[in-house]
Formats: structure tokens, C-alpha cells, sequence
């Protein structure tokens, strides 16, 4: 995706089934679970940049004993800051007492961060706060072990008025409107009401309080509190929890729409946000990693058992497709292949805007995510001209001469490595005043890669504001002098906005949109515009799930194509020479290539919750009003 977009948190849970003193003996470390978490969050990287955490809890630690530690960071490298961190700490700890070096009783008692159970988490902050207060995970204290409460995830709620409302509802004063706050309040509540019955109900058994505090471990249904926390969630969200007494969980949403995968073995439980994190830190094959139904939680048990668990009913999936196209690592089987599919479903529009003419056309891509899907693109370019080839081959029959042969069998896609990404650069540039001049230089080209009226086709995984295209790479390309650069997104148009995690919050902040808006101006339909906005309007009392999403009718007059070119002439520099042609995947082509992620809302408006239709409403009523703010 050349356009900078933030978008996704990623998690980690590990639960080790042994106690510390197996791993120090088969692998020479009890600090094996933050090893582990080391490299979980590492191989989820991809997914935040903004901030990491860190937390873990020990178990069976005396009255007195620190059981819980926890460390956040929001600096530039922040899973490098938190565990630079944790090793001074621990270092520290071992220098001053070098009798706990082979002691791991000593160790565990003593030195913080090392424990049975592990939460990390790496964040992309989607309303631009990128304090240290907002890295999750989130700690919520009480001096009853069984109501400590620390929570990370991978969500956003559509309805945070409507939840914050409710805690105020039942006495709570949350310290801010926001869906971490809200939803770990909510978890909470439920779960101090939970403790607060059973330990009334083992005090009538005759148990004394000491003695309750294992029976309510014991006794604690998770699944049933979770439950009743999630009952009026509206969102896409993967949210995983610690309990103080070393209970913990992982719970997905009731459409899938935000990703979990979970390994189990005798050694350890692990679940995580994306499969292959877990299959190369564990180096577990494919199969044995499953992914967590949506509306279903895991549950792992003080005492080590693990339980899959319905919190809530499942609805239509509708599994995120933007983890395929681009957010997820490449390296999951899955994944890889579908990304090579979405590029082979995208060639006979390229062979049609290039006029057949494959012997005068170079394909590249642009950035390195978008490799896989090239492969696919050109992959199905070969497989075009092995059959041209071979019809030749046919027509000439057993006069072909070997001269002839030659020839035909010469002809293969012209491949080359057009433009290099300068991160360095990219990093840079933060301020919006300074990005024109700077940003023109963020790709650099291989200068003699594309002869003089060439073709260029280029394959990017998405096309969502089109600014960099516009303002560096076509102007970059140019300088090649192609005859015409066709520019191919592995996505379909992106025309609403998303409210579940990721950062794509603004209508006018996409191109499809501001090519339609132009597209209305040109034959006179500027009133539909208005129309759309009373009828957006009407809606802003009504339940959710009497809303309907009426942006649709935004884009309802003109077809894809239509939108393509206008697309186009917004993208193509002024002083560009080469003409420049723009390419999408289809709605079709999408299904085909991912068809277990059917979650296409940012193209098609079809929200899987009732709570994505009125922010997609807000969000035209924003841009009619001119008011540049989030819709959710």
C-alpha cells in the first residue's frame, strides 16, 4: 500500500502448563514465556508501530508477593524499548543476587516479568493518540486478586456512547469515553459482581474467607461473564484478558471480523492475531494452529484446562479481507496464495488496457507487499502466452522452422525491479507543511529498467487516497518515459469507511470518493448529494438497526469502471507526459481470491454490524457539513 495507513493491533497470549523450573530444565531458561513473547510480538510488528505492551502474572505467589508486572512503551522502537527494559530489570536483579542464577523458586519470587502467564500486545492507534496512556495492556487494580483485570486487543466499538452510557447507568464513572475504557469496565464489572456471589454463596457453605479465595478461582465461569460483558458490543474485536488469580481468555467477535488463532501442546497454550507468528515461534506445523470461531472465546483455567466457549451468537462471517490483501504477513499459506490469486484475477483487465501488447510492456510493483500478488499477475501473464505460443506452434504445424520456433518460444513478460522504497525517507517526512517537496523522493527508480514508449504496469495492493501516487510515483515513473503507466490496485475500489480497527475513517479522504463526487458534478447530480444527506440526517435518532446506509447511492449512478477513469485524471500529475490508466480488482475477483474473508464493507458498504451503517451515515453527514472529524 504506497499511501501510509495505520490500522491494526496485534496480540499474543502464552500460558505455560508446566511449572518454570520444567522449561529452565529442557530449554535453560525459565524466562522461556518472555523469550517467546519476544519474538510473538516481533512477528507481529507488522501490525503496530505506535506503542507495545507488555504483562504477566505469576501464580500461587504468597500474600505480599508481587504476582502482576506490566510495561508499556510509546517511544520509535517500542517492542525493542519494553524489553530492554524487562532485561535491565532482570539483570539488574541476578547481578545483585547471583544466588538466584540456578534458583527458580528465587527467580520467580523475586524477579519481575517472568511468570506462567503473558500478554503482549503491539498498537496502531486510530484516533492519532499515541501517549503512553493509551497502550494497551490496560490494568485494572484491586487488592482481591480475583478482581485484577488486565486487558489488550485488537478492536474498535462503533457504539462507545451507548456503552459508556451504560456504565454510568449502573453507578461507574469512567475516567473517559473511550472503547478500551469502556469495554474493560464492562469486563470488569461483571466480573467483581462474579466474585462478589460466589463468595457470598461459599460463605454460606461454611468455608472460611481465606479458604474462598481458591474456591472462587476455581469456580469463576468465565464464558458466562464475558457473555454478559459483550452483550450490546457492536464492533470487530479480538480482545484477550489476565485475571489476577491466573484465569485468562481470548474472545472473538460474533462475525470474525478481527483475527485469532490459538496453538495448544502439553507445554503451552498460545493464541495470537496471526497464525504464522505462531507457527514460526513455536515451529508448530500448519494444521495444529486452529483459528478461534468468531463469537467464541478460549478459556484457559488457573488450573491449566482449556475450554472453547460460545460468548455469543454467531452471526454472518464476515472475516476482514484487508488481513489477505495486505495487513497480515505474507507468509501464511493461505494468505500467499490468495495474494498470487487477487494478481492472476486482475490480468485481463491489464491485457485490455495495454492493448495486447505484452512484447512493449514492463510489469513491476510498488511497495514490497505487494510482491505476492505480482507473482500472481505475472504467473498468469506466462500461462496467456504459453497458449498464444502454442496455437502458433499448432498453426505452423511440421514446417516450423527452428528459426521460427525460436521466436515464438523468446516472447515471455518483461520483468524488472522499477522503483526502490527509501524507508529512511518515509520516516522523515511527518509533517504535512514539508511533505510535497520530500515526498516526490520517497521512491527512488532503476533508471533504464523501461524503454522509451513502453508500457509500465505497475501492481499495488490498494489504492486508498492515491496522495503518494499523485505527488511522487507517477511523477517518478514518468521520468522513464513510458508511453502509458497502468497503475493496478489488488483491491477493489475503497469507497466507505471502516469503524473496526482500522484507520480509514474519513469519506473525502478517499479517492473513489472524490471521483464519484466529480463524476455527480460533471452530469449535473450534485442534488443526489443532498438528498443523501437529508436522508443520512433523518436517520441520527433511529435504532441501529433500522439504519440503512444510503452512501450507497452516492456511487449507485456511475459503474466501476466510470469511477476507474475519473480516478485516473485525479491521480495523473499535471505535468505528467506518460498516460495513466487505473485498474481495480473486482467485488467478484475478491470473493474468488479470499473466500473465507468475505468482510468487503470499505468496498461494497455492506457493514456486518448494525453500528457500521450510522457511522458510515455520520460520515457523509461530516463531509456535507464540511466538519473534518472522525465518524466514530
Amino acid at each position: 500500500m504506497s499511501d501510509a495507513i495505520k490500522h491494526e493491533c496485534g496480540i499474543s497470549l502464552i500460558r505455560l502448563l508446566k511449572p518454570l523450573e520444567y522449561y529452565k530444565e529442557k530449554y535453560g531458561t525459565a524466562f522461556y514465556g518472555v523469550n517467546k513473547m519476544y519474538l510473538m510480538m516481533e512477528k507481529q510488528h507488522n501490525r503496530g508501530q505506535d506503542g507495545a505492551g507488555f504483562a504477566s502474572i505469576k501464580l500461587d505467589m504468597d500474600p505480599g508477593e508481587r504476582y502482576m508486572s506490566r510495561v508499556r512503551s510509546a517511544q520509535q522502537q517500542p517492542i525493542q524499548d519494553i524489553f530492554a527494559q524487562i532485561n535491565e530489570r532482570i539483570n539488574t536483579t541476578l547481578g545483585q543476587h547471583p544466588e538466584y542464577e540456578n534458583d527458580v523458586a528465587l527467580q520467580k519470587k523475586n524477579i519481575p516479568y517472568i511468570g506462567e502467564l503473558l500478554m503482549g500486545h503491539v498498537r496502531y492507534g486510530t484516533f492519532g493518540k499515541n501517549s503512553i496512556e493509551s497502550v494497551h495492556p490496560f490494568l485494572r487494580q484491586n487488592n482481591w486478586m480475583h478482581r485484577n483485570l488486565i486487558v489488550a486487543g485488537n478492536f474498535n466499538m462503533t457504539n462507545v456512547d451507548e456503552l459508556f452510557n451504560n456504565l454510568v447507568a449502573l453507578g461507574q464513572h469512567p475516567k473517559e469515553m473511550a472503547d478500551t475504557v469502556t469495554v474493560m469496565e464492562k469486563i470488569g464489572h461483571f466480573l467483581d459482581d462474579a466474585v462478589a456471589k460466589l463468595y457470598k454463596q461459599i460463605k454460606k457453605e461454611g468455608f472460611n474467607k481465606r479458604q474462598a479465595s481458591a474456591l472462587i478461582a476455581e469456580r469463576l465461569n468465565v464464558a458466562k461473564l464475558l457473555t454478559k460483558s459483550s452483550k450490546n458490543w457492536d464492533g470487530g474485536y479480538t480482545i484477550g484478558g489476565l485475571l489476577g488469580h491466573g484465569d485468562a481468555f481470548v474472545m472473538r467477535d460474533p462475525a470474525g471480523i478481527r483475527p485469532a488463532y490459538f496453538y495448544q501442546d502439553e507445554e503451552v497454550v498460545v493464541v495470537a492475531s496471526e497464525r504464522p507468528a505462531i507457527q514460526t515461534v513455536f515451529n508448530v506445523k500448519y494444521d495444529d494452529i486452529k483459528e478461534l470461531d468468531p463469537g467464541h472465546a478460549i478459556i484457559v483455567k488457573k488450573k491449566g484446562t482449556v475450554h472453547l466457549e460460545q460468548i455469543q451468537e454467531p452471526t454472518e462471517r464476515k472475516a476482514c479481507s484487508f488481513e489477505r490483501i495486505y495487513f497480515s504477513r505474507g507468509s501464511d499459506k493461505e494468505i500467499y496464495q490468495e495474494r498470487k490469486m487477487l494478481g492472476k484475477l486482475v490480468f485481463p483487465q491489464i491485457l485490455k488496457a495495454i492493448d495486447d501488447d505484452l512484447g512493449n510492456t514492463v510489469f513491476s510493483f510498488i511497495p514490497n507487499t505487494a510482491e505476492t500478488s505480482f507473482f500472481g499477475m505475472v504467473k498468469e501473464a506466462q500461462n496467456y502466452l504459453n497458449k498464444r505460443k502454442e496455437e502458433q506452434i499448432l498453426a505452423l504445424g511440421p514446417k516450423i522452422t527452428g528459426e521460427e520456433l525460436h521466436k515464438i518460444l523468446e516472447v515471455r513478460p518483461r520483468i524488472e525491479k522499477v522503483a526502490i522504497k527509501d524507508a529512511k525517507l518515509r520516516t522523515f517526512i511527518t509533517q504535512d507543511s514539508s511533505r510535497d517537496d520530500l515526498v516526490a523522493h520517497v521512491y527512488d527508480i532503476s533508471y533504464g529498467s523501461v524503454k522509451e514508449n513502453d508500457n509500465l504496469v505497475i501492481i499495488d495492493d490498494s489504492i486508498v487516497r492515491g496522495t503518494t501516487l499523485k505527488r511522487s510515483i507517477l511523477k517518478i515513473l514518468d521520468r522513464l518515459s513510458p508511453k502509458k503507466i497502468v497503475v493496478v490496485s489488488s483491491a477493489p475500489q475503497i469507497r466507505y469507511p471502516d469503524c473496526y480497527g482500522i484507520d480509514m475513517a474519513k469519506l473525502e479522504d478517499f479517492v473513489a470518493f472524490k471521483a464519484a463526487q466529480a463524476l455527480h458534478e460533471e452530469h449535473g447530480t450534485t442534488h443526489i448529494i443532498k438528498d443523501i444527506y437529508e436522508k443520512c440526517l433523518a436517520q441520527t435518532d433511529s435504532n441501529d438497526k433500522e439504519v440503512v446506509n444510503y452512501v450507497k447511492e452516492f456511487y449507485a449512478p456511475f459503474t466501476a469502471d466510470q469511477i476507474s477513469k475519473k480516478t485516473a485524471e485525479i491521480l495523473s500529475p499535471e505535468d505528467i507526459n506518460a498516460e495513466v490508466a487505473i485498474i481495480y480488482q473486482s467485488i467478484e475477483g475478491l470473493h474468488q481470491a479470499c473466500p473465507k474473508n468475505l468482510g468487503d464493507w470499505y468496498f461494497t458498504g455492506n457493514y456486518p454490524t448494525p453500528g457500521g451503517n450510522r457511522v458510515v451515515n455520520r460520515a457523509f453527514i461530516n463531509f456535507y457539513e464540511g466538519k473534518n472529524q472522525r465518524a466514530y
